[in-house]
């Protein structure tokens, strides 16, 4: 349980089987919305996609890639349910156009491709440049994972994947085009089933203002992870946010995180539209 101080309280229930890692802020005045657990590295699913997504951008500010170059995929980096590229029968797209995919639906065989084509090595050092220990890209998408290998896509804490979209939203992590590239990647994002449910935008279209709220985010899902980092404005404000859970494998904490995450929305709209 945190308290807000302009009177939100939330509560994030700890003994449930559910550990939690959260964290909002007013992005312009430093207001702390709500936080616990927030320097608790979790398995986030999908969400360590961001950092390829700057490294890609990074690269291409620093001029070893052009984001036109076209990539051909290979069998071994194909993978179904999460994305859209498993469906389409181009084998060959433009870096740009793999990032919009790994953005839009968290494309597991684009993220595939893409790690090949700049290397987790780079991803790595291009996230520990940014300052961050606990929050990382940690492997390519696996299905079932061999031994061995990182038992998580990837993990995170709500401290600096909080301030990893803040940042982006200052333009501090890139040039100003390269954050606007990557917010608009990430602004063409589907999924709005956890925090963002409170708000009631249209999934396919909430990138400028939709009933007074413009959001950009990003997603983790598996059975025992639910992960929702972003941010979301007002024609007044700004939060960036960041909320994770997870749960024991075999247990099914689903409904209940669901109904939290939605419970953290319900206090960051209330903010951004009354203050």
């Amino acid at each position: 349980m945190t308290q807000g101080g302009t009177g939100e309280r939330m509560e994030f229930a700890t003994g449930s089987g559910i550990t939690w890692s959260a964290k909002a802020v007013d992005l312009d005045s430093g207001h702390v919305l709500f936080e616990q657990g927030e320097h608790l590295a979790l398995d986030t699913a999908s969400i360590g996609k961001v950092f390829l997504l700057h490294t890609v951008l990074e690269l291409e500010q620093r001029g070893e890639l052009r984001l036109d170059e076209a990539v051909t995929r290979r069998p071994s980096e194909w993978m179904d349910n999460s994305g859209l590229w498993y469906l389409l029968q181009a084998d060959t797209l433009s870096i740009y156009d793999l990032c919009a995919l790994i953005g839009a639906v968290s494309d597991n065989a684009a993220t595939n491709t893409m790690c090949r084509r700049v290397g987790l090595d780079a991803v790595h050092a291009s996230t520990a440049a940014l300052g961050y220990t606990e929050s990382s890209l940690d492997d390519i998408v696996r299905w079932p994972i061999p031994t061995g290998f990182p038992p998580n896509l990837s993990t995170g804490s709500a401290r600096e994947l909080t301030d990893f979209v803040a940042r982006v939203a200052k333009n501090e992590v890139l040039t100003e085009a390269g954050c606007d590239t990557l917010r608009r990647w990430l602004g063409a994002g589907m999924d709005c089933s956890m925090v963002a449910s409170a708000w009631g935008l249209d999934p396919l279209a909430h990138y400028f203002y939709d009933r007074d709220i413009w959001m950009w985010n990003k997603t983790g899902t598996t059975s025992r992870v639910r992960g929702d980092i972003g941010v979301v404005m007002s024609p007044e404000r700004r939060v960036a946010y960041s909320v994770l859970a997870n749960w024991e494998r075999g247990s099914d904490h689903r409904d209940e995180a669901l109904a939290t995450m939605r419970e953290a929305g319900d206090v960051i709209r209330d903010h951004l539209l009354h203050g």
